[in-house]
């Protein structure tokens, strides 16, 4: 083999190794865009909440916000994607109360008042801990508790339903892995092979036993539509597949409307071994 090819092998190799090592901070850097301030607050919207502060098994400190409502309604436990923190979602908290849900929405490390730094191990500790807050100083049964994850956060509900024993499970815009979706990204595509499938919500899912309800809209424009479908396929029964005509990736409960909360709110009640 000629040197100069002996140099391009070792050229090439030196780069995958060095790229797979560093791997860990540069998913970080795509996947996490946190925010510390707050664009709103539940008084905006005419919400009674409780400020909560909690501690995940690693000893970094937590907030949420806790909504309550009277009687056993089941409990969304709102883990959120990776953009922004928990004011973003108020418009989205205030509907599921208006269909009888009770929420918990809670801060990844990183995000809003919550300490530390978002890593994926550390956002499924965040997750835990925010269950294990429900269940220990809350005394929700966990048959009333519903992991919910839309995109990242369908990782970390994924997660919980896991390791933790739940009522059901709600998953919306969900990717399969990160491996999988640099196969959609032009800089990953070429190293997508050698990448680990972190986040493997598809290996996961095959073995949660309680029924699951899975979103996703038809016009995703980041995670696939048929990322969504092969969760589906993939999960055990009881299975739920709810796609939604003309949703994109941050829309589907503007773009599904009534009809939406219909099928979400249905599910939360009705679901359950």
């Amino acid at each position: 083999m000629p040197i100069n090819w002996i140099w391009l092998v070792l050229l090439f190799f030196l780069v995958t190794a060095s790229f797979y090592f560093f791997y860990p901070k540069i998913e970080n850097f795509f996947i996490f865009y946190p925010h510390r301030s707050f664009t709103t607050v539940p008084a905006d919207w005419g919400l009674s909440h409780e400020e909560v502060s909690f501690v995940a098994g690693d000893g970094t400190n937590l907030h949420g916000w806790f909504f309550p409502l009277h009687g056993d309604a089941p409990t969304i436990l709102f883990s959120h994607g990776n953009a922004g923190n928990i004011s973003d979602r108020l418009d989205n908290i205030k509907r599921l109360l208006d269909h009888g849900l009770q929420v918990f929405i809670y801060d990844y490390r990183g995000y809003g008042k919550s300490g530390g730094k978002p890593s994926e191990a550390g956002i499924y500790l965040d997750g835990l801990a925010a269950y294990d807050y429900l269940v220990r100083q809350k005394k929700i049964p966990p048959d009333r508790i519903i992991p919910f994850g839309r995109s990242l956060g369908a990782a970390v509900a994924v997660e919980i339903s896991t390791k933790r024993d739940v009522r059901s499970l709600i998953i919306e815009s969900a990717f399969t892995s990160t491996r999988d979706m640099a196969k959609c990204m032009f800089l990953f595509q070429l190293l997508s092979p050698f990448l680990p499938p972190n986040y493997d919500n598809l290996k996961k899912i095959t073995g949660i036993t309680v029924p699951k309800l899975i979103i996703h809209g038809e016009n995703d424009e980041l995670v696939p539509f048929s990322m969504g479908k092969k969760l589906y396929d993939a999960a055990g029964a009881p299975k739920y597949f709810f796609p939604i005509e003309r949703a994109g990736h941050n829309d589907t409960y503007f773009v599904g409307g009534k009809r939406y909360f219909e099928v979400f709110a249905g599910f939360a009640r009705n679901s359950r071994l």
